[in-house]
């Protein structure tokens, strides 16, 4: 059995709770108590952008730096980097192993499972820093097992998991805000009034000192540089190396962290040139669907939002390309059918693309193509339904002898297929 095997083996399902995993690790001798300061991520969407703007700039700065994101795009090695490095074969199915025999006893989801295994592999590897990323809400998510982080970040909140984080920004911003612990500092992202009020609330109830954009810091992008202000200094940093407007507020926040953490600006500034996220508005330019993009003189891009937050970051990124080089715009979308179809085309209505669905291999949760065609032509799009995502894009591209840019989107999971089939995920 493989490693991933072995974890897929728990129950892939969502129980949100801390109790299995407090008595997972209690069993194992509580290694979450043995791990390098910790800066904890949560909100709905630039959480793992954001963790990748601080693992690369720590990493300038010398630092040793363990991480764990979830999900992964192509193998479930990608959600642990220990020391800089993803983790490896033999080392994951031996820490699986360990929490496995546990598992008569004490019953583990797979997130948990994993969230333990992160733990117990970062104890037993020296480091300097550690970067959790929450993998669901936040407050009952596994990774708030940890009592005494060094550094909360909180970024912008809005709606997903609707079923289970609650229907209203308030609710959400409630689970989100279970991260903050007493007196530990939390950087605040862009948030709704109705967000913030929330986690002010909370914040002030556990003494934590918030630093909130808009109040105490701010970022903007100035003469080709990203300007990072706060109330005491001001660092004058290179434009992100992740595209989209919103990358500027997910460095900024990062960039706002590891001032506080104690990171020089040289550092800080190289990272935020360095950073690398596969799947987050991602030029794709190697591979079969870059190739045969490339041939037929077409932009190939790939993103993973997949609720209207994310989708309008990305409708946003889309029309700046728009204004500077009009094409002929085309989503190729595959979603779960959990998710918001409405309103995530709603975020593309002022751009009017033509839009291509497609099935989503890796996840037995998605919604039929023929199902989201239908609810796009619904909202006024031309919209079909293809029987794969290399189908969608020959559609695409045989359209037309007008160049296209095209946008592969609606789910990690679906530019995980497509990142399965050989672009690098460096």
């Amino acid at each position: 059995m493989n490693a991933a095997d072995l974890f897929y083996s728990f129950p892939r399902k969502i129980d949100l709770g801390l109790a299995r995993v407090a008595a997972a690790l209690e069993a194992l001798g509580r290694p979450q108590d043995l791990i390098p300061p910790v800066i904890h991520v949560a909100g709905t969407n630039g959480k793992g952008s954001t963790v990748a703007f601080l693992r690369a700039m720590a990493e300038a700065g010398g630092l040793s730096v363990h991480a764990y994101t979830s999900p992964h795009l192509v193998t479930i090695h990608e959600r642990w980097r220990i020391a800089g490095q993803l983790i490896g074969e033999e080392a994951l199915l031996e820490i699986g192993q360990r929490i496995q025999a546990l598992s008569n006893q004490i019953p583990l989801t797979v997130f948990e499972a994993e969230t333990v295994a992160a733990f117990v592999a970062f104890s037993e590897t020296i480091a300097d820093l550690t970067l959790l990323e929450v993998g669901l809400g936040g407050r009952l998510d596994a990774t708030n097992i940890v009592t005494k982080p060094k550094l909360t970040i909180i970024t912008p909140v809005d709606f997903d998991h609707k079923e289970m984080l609650g229907d209203t920004l308030a609710k959400i911003a409630g689970e989100k805000a279970g991260i903050l612990k007493p007196h530990i500092p939390c950087v605040v992202s862009r948030q709704a009034d109705e967000a913030l009020a929330v986690i002010e609330r909370r914040a002030e109830a556990l003494g934590v000192p918030l630093l909130v954009f808009g109040r105490d810091w701010d970022c903007y992008p100035e003469r080709g540089r990203l300007i990072v202000q706060m109330q005491d200094r001001l660092l004058d940093l290179p434009l992100p190396g992740l595209p989209g407007h919103h990358q500027f507020e997910n460095a900024g926040a990062a960039a706002v962290a590891m001032t506080l953490y104690g990171l020089d600006e040289g550092a800080i500034a190289t990272g935020v040139q360095r950073v690398s996220w596969p799947a987050r508005m991602q030029r794709l330019q190697t591979g079969p669907y870059a190739e045969m993009a490339l041939a037929a003189g077409a932009e190939l891009w790939l993103d993973g939002g997949h609720n209207p937050h994310g989708a309008a970051a990305a409708a946003s990124y889309m029309a700046s390309l728009q204004a500077k080089d009009w094409r002929r715009l085309v989503l190729i979308t595959g979603q779960l059918g959990t998710k918001d179809p409405t309103g995530f085309f709603q975020a593309f209505q002022t751009l009017k693309p033509e839009v291509i669905t497609v099935p989503i291999r890796t996840s037995d949760a998605g919604r039929a193509p023929s199902e989201l065609a239908e609810l796009a032509r619904a909202m006024g799009f031309d919209a079909k339904p293809a029987d794969t995502p290399m189908d969608g894009l020959r559609s695409a591209l045989a359209q037309s002898s007008r160049p296209a840019r095209v946008l592969i989107c609606g789910s990690l999971y679906l530019a995980g297929d497509v990142l399965a089939e050989g672009p690098s995920l460096t």
